[in-house]
């Protein structure tokens, strides 16, 4: 019988809550690891960028050196025009009748000749070193731009997707029942991206804001588990005809503080209590009675939504009633 009545509700989640959920964690996965690669790609663009000025500055002492090659060129010409060969022509060097001063003139034109192709060769190649500079830097400054335009628009892309589902999953827990106020603030304590941030708060100190509703008037839970719980609550009520009985959830540390003076024995010490994580629920409707009809389909059904009944509560001391949500059961289903 038990089997049948599990088969029930072991289809589609009757909210579709955790499909929307983990749609939504998958959303922000990747816009973590989008936004994560931009980053990085914004690294290596500042490293490009150091090495363009670094290009830029190679360039700018190449243009130097090549203004600097240029002037002894045109240093070359005027000092032709000044040698002795040039005002006594080259008739007595080709008639045989040259002196040692024509001879040291022809010298000193053959050498400057030499200098001077030395300086054009070396301008032709500083010329060639500029421009492949130039091109270069060009080239590096228009492929940073582009690929950060594109990842810039791959990540906008990713935050409105996930903007999306949880606003698909939002409008989903009002329907259901979930109590919204106006302006949606309490729409962002049920966003299940914030639910991790719950954890930065001491056990029994969690905001209020940051605490999801539960169907349940005056009831609240962290956002994972209470979106967790409303498909529960839904499953529970397919089967029963009615909504799950709770007498607690979340409980502040001073509350904790009473019941376990209270109750010595029967509440955790305060501080350590998974109440004072949002993590666990205190039900009634029968589901308090060991072993009745809605503990029993509760036992079978739960962990389909990472609920379960800790082993200590079988005992010590005796809990039919407490149920707490586990992350990392959800996560394996």
């Amino acid at each position: 019988m038990w089997v049948a009545e599990g088969a029930k509700v072991r289809g589609k989640d009757p909210a579709n809550l955790t499909e929307l959920r983990r749609e939504a964690e998958k959303a922000a996965k990747e816009l973590e690891e989008a936004t994560k690669a931009l980053e990085k790609r914004r690294a290596d663009i500042a490293a490009a960028e150091k090495a363009l000025k670094g290009k830029l500055q190679a360039l700018h002492e190449s243009e130097r050196q090549l203004a600097e090659s240029r002037r002894p060129v045109s240093q070359m010409v005027e000092l032709i025009y000044q040698q002795p060969i040039v005002g006594n022509g080259i008739a007595p060097f080709v008639s045989g009748d040259s002196d040692a001063g024509t001879l040291r003139a022809m010298a000193n034109v053959s050498h400057m000749v030499d200098v001077k192709q030395q300086a054009v060769e070396q301008i032709a190649a500083l010329a060639r070193e500029s421009q492949r500079l130039a091109a270069e830097a060009q080239e590096i400054r228009a492929g940073n731009l582009l690929a950060e335009a594109q990842m810039s628009a791959e990540v906008d892309m990713l935050r409105q997707r996930s903007e999306k589902v949880v606003r698909s999953l939002t409008a989903a827990l009002v329907k259901l029942g979930i109590k919204v106020d106006k302006v949606g603030r309490a729409a962002l304590s049920c966003n299940p991206l914030r639910a991790a941030t719950a954890n930065d708060y001491p056990n029994g100190l969690i905001p209020k804001v940051m605490l999801c509703p539960l169907q349940q008037q005056g009831f609240s839970l962290r956002a994972d588990a209470a979106i967790a719980f409303v498909s529960l609550n839904e499953a529970f009520r397919r089967r029963f005809g009615r909504q799950m009985c709770v007498t607690d959830a979340y409980r502040s540390l001073a509350a904790q503080q009473s019941i376990y003076y209270r109750r010595p024995g029967f509440a955790a010490v305060p501080g350590r209590s998974n109440h004072g994580l949002g993590l666990a629920v205190d039900l009634c409707g029968g589901v308090e009675r060991f072993r009745s009809v809605e503990f029993v389909w509760m036992e079978k059904n739960s962990k389909r939504f990472g609920w379960f009944h800790p082993d200590w509560a079988y005992s010590s001391p005796f809990e039919p009633w407490h149920w707490e949500y586990d992350p990392k059961i959800d996560s394996l289903l």
